[in-house]
């Protein structure tokens, strides 16, 4: 019910819309590098070449990696459980909601059952949102903003009839004599001819024997819109998927830059590593996210790059330790420390201090 929800959510919603293709586009334009393996995994004798094609390039002969990885990431939204069968050459998403988990008192996880297929641990990985309920399956973002999403449905529905209905007032009729039904009835039916509902009157009402009209409410449609409060569940909602608001608003604003840098941090950031703790779990490689086409991130890299630089110049780390690191290969020839050295001796050996030495006489 919560799926089908969101769904007619994204599609009615602006907010949920733009929040949730923010979130999925930022998490999927991310690719990985591999390294060295670090254990076994679960499934063995993957290559790291072919992985990072899998990864990369072409998971599988339908989709290409940016559609592959939208996909996962949409669900995590959407369902809180991304689920990927691996059939020993190709990954495939299969949808969270169809897929259920075979549980074990030992083993944690006995299998996966997708509609009548089942299929053994080693087959697919998965990896979930956060959730207090269960230990296996997570729980959507979206759940806890159920609230705001069904009051802005509540407000659009309001605001599309009172537009139908309230927006054009009807005909009212004074008259200072007593009119008879049947004459009242005559006159108004007079004036539906004339003043056609289909054309946005209705039914006329008559007021005689003195009867006034008065306006109880002054409510038009400007008054209906009720900005204030959309605009307070609109920030709800993009808080509850880790989307700061002000991303939304755009323009010339000094606040975007370091809201769009927390962004990735917060929300896109620990989103993937989800995804990468499940892949370098199951096939056993050292994996991470590529950040440096991030610019939002870039600050960031450069203060790591300054600070690496300041270990290796210092002479407590090697530049091929710094290059490891940094996911950078090996150079030969890098693997010994950088010794400073300084005006007042030798900092290899300081008792020989800075003077050179002397040249040997001849015999």
């Amino acid at each position: 019910e919560y799926v089908l929800n969101y769904i007619a959510a994204i599609e009615k919603l602006e907010t949920v819309n733009r929040g949730v293709n923010m979130l999925v586009t930022a998490a999927s334009g991310l690719d990985y590098d591999i390294k060295d393996k670090v254990h076994d995994g679960v499934r063995g004798g993957m290559k790291q070449k072919t992985l990072n094609t899998l990864l990369n390039f072409r998971p599988n002969p339908y989709q290409s990696a940016l559609d592959f990885r939208q996909n996962l990431f949409t669900d995590l939204i959407f369902d809180g459980n991304v689920f990927v069968y691996f059939d020993g050459a190709f990954l495939y998403h299969l949808p969270a909601q169809n897929v259920e988990i075979l549980t074990d008192e030992k083993t944690f996880i006995r299998g996966f059952r997708y509609g009548e297929v089942t299929f053994k641990p080693d087959e697919v990985f998965y990896f979930k949102d956060v959730s207090n309920k269960s230990i296996y399956r997570g729980v959507s973002r979206l759940t806890s903003a159920v609230r705001s999403i069904k009051t802005l449905y509540s407000m659009q529905e309001f605001q599309d009839s009172f537009f139908k209905n309230g927006a054009i007032f009807g005909l009212v009729l004074t008259t200072e004599n007593t009119l008879g039904q049947q004459a009242k009835e005559r006159t108004i039916n007079y004036w539906m001819q004339k003043y056609n509902p289909k054309s946005g009157g209705k039914r006329p009402v008559i007021l005689d024997s003195g009867l006034k009209p008065h306006n109880i409410a002054e409510s038009n449609f400007k008054d209906m819109d009720f900005d204030v409060s959309i605009r307070t569940h609109n920030e709800k909602i993009m808080q509850v998927l880790g989307v700061p608001p002000i991303l939304l608003a755009g323009g010339n604003n000094a606040n975007i830059s370091p809201n769009l840098r927390l962004f990735y941090l917060e929300t896109v950031m620990p989103v993937v590593k989800r995804f990468i703790s499940a892949l370098e779990r199951f096939y056993g490689y050292d994996i991470e996210a590529i950040t440096t086409t991030v610019s939002a991130l870039q600050p960031e890299l450069k203060d790591i790059a300054a600070y690496h630089s300041t270990l290796v110049n210092a002479g407590i780390i090697s530049p091929n330790e710094a290059r490891q690191e940094l996911r950078y290969d090996p150079k030969p020839g890098n693997d010994d420390l950088r010794i400073p050295a300084n005006i007042a001796g030798s900092a290899a050996n300081p008792s020989e201090g800075g003077k050179p030495p002397k040249p040997k006489e001849p015999k």
